[in-house]
C-alpha cells in the first residue's frame, strides 16, 4: 500500500470519527461566510449589506501589491472583500461599539474561515478593534456613495445580481422589489 493511499485512509477514518462526534456541522457552520444581501437605505436606495466577522491585516502586508494593483498601505482606510467590487466605497460599522469607518475595497479576501472583510490597520483602529483583532461588523455599500460612474455601475450590478427583482430608485423615489 502506498503512503498516499494510507494517508488518504487515515484522513477518511478521522472524518468518520469527527462526523460521529458531530464536528462537521460545527466546522461547516463556522466556515460559512454570511451572504451579501440587499436592503433599502432610508432614502429608498437599494444597498448591498453584509454582517459578520471582520479582522485586520497590517505590517506583514504593508507595501505588497493588492488585487487592485496598488500597494497596500496599512494606515489607509482600505479593505479586502470577496463580495464587493474592487474600488467600492463602503461603510463599516463595529456592531460591538457603534463606531464607523468609510473604506475603499482594494483587495480580495479575507481567506480566514467565516470572515466577511479584512480591514487595514488604520481602518481597524478607527473601529476600535485592534486589541481583539476581530469584531462583528455591518458593511454597507450604496451606488450613490461611489466615487466614479464605473464604481456606481459595478455596485448597482452587484445589487442586481444579489436581488434580481430589485429595481434601482430614481432620485426621490423608493427602490422596488428589494
Amino acid at each position: 500500500m502506498t503512503i498516499y493511499r494510507r494517508t488518504l485512509q487515515t484522513v477518511a477514518a478521522a472524518a468518520l470519527v469527527l462526523t460521529a462526534a458531530g464536528m462537521p456541522a460545527v466546522a461547516a457552520e463556522k466556515s460559512k461566510r454570511p451572504p451579501l444581501q440587499v436592503e433599502q437605505a432610508p432614502t429608498g436606495e437599494p444597498m448591498a449589506v453584509q454582517e459578520g466577522e471582520a479582522s485586520y491585516y497590517g505590517p506583514g502586508f504593508h507595501g505588497r501589491k493588492t488585487a487592485s494593483g496598488e500597494r497596500f498601505d496599512q494606515n489607509a482606510p482600505t479593505a479586502a472583500s470577496r463580495d464587493l467590487p474592487l474600488g467600492t466605497r463602503a461603510t463599516v460599522q463595529n456592531l460591538e461599539n457603534g463606531r464607523e469607518v468609510e473604506v475603499r475595497i482594494n483587495d480580495r479576501g479575507p481567506y480566514a474561515q467565516g470572515r466577511i472583510i479584512d480591514l487595514s490597520k488604520g481602518a481597524a483602529q478607527q473601529l476600535g478593534m485592534t486589541k481583539d483583532g476581530e469584531a462583528q461588523v455591518r458593511v454597507e455599500a450604496k451606488p450613490s456613495d461611489q466615487p466614479t460612474a464605473k464604481a456606481r455601475q459595478e455596485v448597482a450590478e452587484t445589487i442586481q445580481e444579489t436581488a434580481p427583482g430589485c429595481a434601482p430608485a430614481q432620485p426621490g423615489q423608493r427602490a422596488v422589489g428589494c
